[in-house]
């Protein structure tokens, strides 16, 4: 049995409810979900709705893709600002049969706790941006393929055997 949620599983739909603990559970969540994450073949995030609790917990790690990047646990994230939009190609391992085109903020400045609950602030760019923006999504109730503008047009079947990387590019 899978430890991911798949899509229509209603835990992916509901908002996810604010950390007020930074403890020891906290830390063992976020030890699973990083396990779970890097599982997933091309995983580079994960928000905790999507193995099934409900709180505004996620990471993002795209250091196998952008060099100096870095592991992020984003703990009750929030985007502050943003740049002008941009097109995305996302897949989800919520939704593993499907990648799409979207539109994205090219940039975004984001506000978090770490794990510890230290407050963060941040600018992302490119591939990080839409990651975080993905997993914040994901703490809303918003899945992708809520943002595809035509689901006839703009989704995409996953071709067995090709790797996700080669469709998102």
């Amino acid at each position: 049995k899978s430890l991911i949620r798949f899509f229509p599983d209603p835990v992916l739909r509901k908002p996810a409810h604010e950390v007020t603990q930074f403890n020891a559970a906290l830390l063992g969540l976020i030890q699973k979900m990083d396990k779970i994450m890097r599982c997933q073949p091309h995983g580079i995030g994960i928000a905790a709705p999507q193995i099934g609790v409900s709180l505004r917990v996620a990471i993002v790690d795209v250091s196998s893709r952008v060099e100096g990047a870095q592991r992020r646990v984003l703990v009750n994230p929030q985007i502050l600002t943003q740049g002008p939009e941009c097109l995305s190609r996302e897949g989800c391992m919520s939704l593993p049969d499907y990648t799409a085109d979207l539109r994205r903020f090219e940039w975004i400045e984001a506000q978090w706790c770490d794990e510890k609950g230290t407050l963060q602030r941040e600018t992302f760019r490119g591939i990080e941006a839409v990651c975080v923006q993905h997993e914040v999504d994901h703490l809303q109730g918003v899945l992708f393929l809520d943002r595809v503008a035509c689901l006839k047009t703009d989704m995409y079947p996953v071709i067995a055997g090709e790797s996700v990387d080669k469709q998102l590019s």
